[in-house]
Parts: structure tokens; sequence; C-alpha cells
């Protein structure tokens, strides 16, 4: 038997445990919690008209250190799969501490006061899931996840030294609102309207958020406009590829995307400190939230397609090489399999791969650990297999940017 505890009912939740019913084989029992047991129930059903599988649900308050505890003790689960907020990472790996039991999440920890998600926090929890004999995995998505395997897959076989990487995100989806976000917007634009930073010569570069911008032609979506941005993988791949030079991450905006998000900051609307209205605190983000479209409702209206991947420049057997490792993913294809559009589809299935993976023992260690730490062949393979197929291509020549 084994048993899954998956946290968090949001989209990416919801990819997550439709692709565990579709290998019974290996989650053999898949309980799905969150602060809404509504929102479990509905993807329950979903479920269940699918894959034909039960999946159980419970209401929990992921903040709460010893519920979250007390459902691990009562659930019994080999793993707990963690893809709610990320403001929620710290007090799940102290419940699965607790109630002892292996870990894994999508997105680093990030503080619910201040626009800084980093590693550091997680990393800490080194020693006592070694010394409890516990493994979690974090940053098992697309970006971060994927792009991590992929560098990893590219070092492993197509290079022998990594001198750059660029990883690159477009989303060529249309879902026919004027702004709206694929994912929890709070954290979208959280992370949007951070100050650019990339990795270059051993030290960080920082600049204005979203004032670099390049045209490339994505495979599958057409030129887009990108623009240089932080992420959370650029800090894992320094510290575990020290070789490599220059680390950079690139994600395409439209105009309208664009234009909307500069509006909303002059007018204060993506603030995350609270202000006083009518005597009551809010944060004028989170009631922005409130206002946009909820992401899982896009899963309908969305068309295109997604391409994520990385360019990788180097030398193989002392000649220099540059490769391009993508996947390309249909936002219809991705919603009539599983109900979500492409955005919770390639963070999703990621997920439900490492999570398999550590289930069957093909990923097993004690501590914590990165997707660059471990092996990236299994994890290729099942992304063939499991609806995110990747293409690698030879390019003539580095990227001119």
């Amino acid at each position: 038997m084994s048993k899954v505890l998956v946290i968090g009912a949001g989209g990416v939740g919801s990819v997550a445990v439709h692709k565990m019913a579709m290998n019974p084989d290996i989650f053999t029992e898949i309980t799905l919690a969150s602060r809404r047991r509504s929102k479990c129930d509905a993807i329950a059903a979903s479920v269940k008209q699918r894959t034909g599988v039960t999946i159980q649900t419970a209401e929990l308050d992921a903040d709460d250190i010893e519920a979250t505890a007390a459902l691990i003790d009562a659930v019994k689960p080999e793993l707990v799969v963690n893809l709610a907020l990320p403001y929620q990472d710290l007090a799940i790996m102290e419940a699965c501490l607790k109630a002892g039991a292996n870990y894994l999440d999508t997105a680093n920890y990030e503080p619910r006061d201040e626009a800084k998600f980093e590693y550091s926090w997680q990393w800490a929890y080194q020693e006592r899931f070694r010394e409890a004999g516990l493994m979690a995995v974090l940053g098992c998505g697309f970006d971060p996840g994927a792009t991590s395997v992929f560098t990893t897959y590219a070092r492993k076989h197509l290079l022998d030294r990594i001198d750059t990487l660029d990883i690159l995100d477009c989303n060529g989806g249309d879902h026919g609102h004027p702004f709206a976000t694929n994912f929890n917007p709070e954290i979208n634009l959280r992370e949007v309207t951070a100050p650019s930073r990339h990795w270059e010569n051993g030290q960080w570069v920082e600049g204005p958020a979203l004032s670099h911008k390049q045209a490339f032609d994505f495979a599958g979506v057409g030129e887009r406009n990108m623009y240089l941005m932080y992420h959370e993988e650029l800090e894992s791949l320094a510290r575990f590829y020290p070789e490599i030079r220059r680390i950079r991450f690139w994600m395409t905006f439209g105009d309208s995307y664009l234009k909307h998000l500069e509006v909303l900051g002059n007018v204060g609307m993506t603030r995350i400190d609270p202000v006083k209205f009518q005597g009551v605190d809010i944060i004028p983000l989170q009631f922005l939230k409130a206002l946009l479209p909820e992401p899982s409702s896009l899963g309908a209206v969305t068309r295109g397609k997604t391409n994520i991947g990385v360019i990788a420049t180097g030398q193989k057997d002392g000649s220099d090489k540059t490769v391009y490792i993508y996947n390309v993913c249909d936002h219809e294809e991705a919603y009539a399999e599983t109900g979500n559009q492409a955005i919770s589809y390639t963070t999703g299935v990621p997920a439900m791969i490492g999570a398999a993976l550590m289930l069957t023992g093909a990923w097993r260690g004690a501590g914590v650990f990165n997707m660059e730490q471990l092996d990236p062949d299994p994890f290729m393979a099942q992304m063939n297999r499991q609806g995110l197929p990747w293409q690698v291509q030879d390019l003539p020549a580095p990227l001119a940017f």
C-alpha cells in the first residue's frame, strides 16, 4: 500500500490527484486536504468521474502544525505532497517531522509579510530530516522542478561542462480576460513585481522588475517578448552547479497584462503591507486577488500552448555545444484530461512524478533535497509517459543576448 496525503485543492492539487488516480499501481490510497473541504470534494467527484477512483477528503488548516500532524497520524501516508501556499511550507515540514512522514513541495518558502522567497529556511531542516530518516524534496514542479531536471540531464548526458544556462518560460495561452493570473494571483504578482536578479560570475546581479526584454521564437507558440526576472531555481542551481558562470530566468508577458500590472502598481493595489480602509486593516494585494478570476475557472476558456525549457551552453568532447531542452503543453488537451489548464498541468504532473519516484524508491535518501541532487533519468522517462514529452534540440550557436 502506498498512501499519499496531498495538501492544497487549487489547480495544481487537482491535476496532481487526477494523475495519481491514473497511476493506481503506485498510488493505492489518496487523501486530499484543504481549508475548504468542499473544494476537495469537487475535485474528488471529478477524479471519480474521469478515472473511477475514489479519493478521500479532509478539512485542514495547514498553518496549524498540530492539526496537520494529527491528520498525518490519522491517514498514515508514506508521503505528504504540499501543494498549498508557499507561506505554509515550514508548518507542513514541521508536521511531517512530528508525525514521521516524507515531504515534497513545488515552491520554496516565502514569508507572508515580505516578497522574499529563498531556500535558506527549508535548507535549515537538513539535519532534522536526516536524523529522522525522512526525505524532503523541494521544488518539484516545472520551474522549479523539471527545468532543474533538464539541466541535470544535460550535464549528465549532453555536455561535459555547462558555462551558461537560460531558463525560458512561455505561456502562449489566451483566456479572453484583459487581466488574470494563471495561478494564485497573490503569489504570481509578488513574484512578477520583485526586482530582477540573475547569477553571473559568482554573484547576484540585480535590476528593476521587468526592465530587460528580449524576443524569442517559441516552438508551438511563436515569437513572444520575454522578460528577465528572478526565480527560485536560480538559487539552487547556483549552489549545486558552481561551474555555471551565468544563470538567467526569462518569462513571457503580454502587453495587456503588463499595462494592467503597471496601473495596479501605481495605485498601490500590489502592496502587501496593511492599509486602513473604513477602520479595518486590509492587504491591497489580497483584496485584488478577491476581484480577479479564480485561476481554476480559466481552464475551460484557455486556448493555446505553453513552452518551458532550458538552453545550456558548454563543451562536449572538447567542442563548444549549445543544447535546448523543452516541453510544449496544450491548454485544451490538459483541460480535457484533468479539467485544468496547462499552467496547473505543468506543475501538477511533475509533483505526481516526483511523488511516484519517492514511493517506488527510485529516489531515496534522508535529509532535504533539491531536484538538482537527484537522478534525472527516471523523472525524464516519466515525463514522456505522463503527458509532458520533451524535446532536445542542438542550437547552432549560443543565445545572442
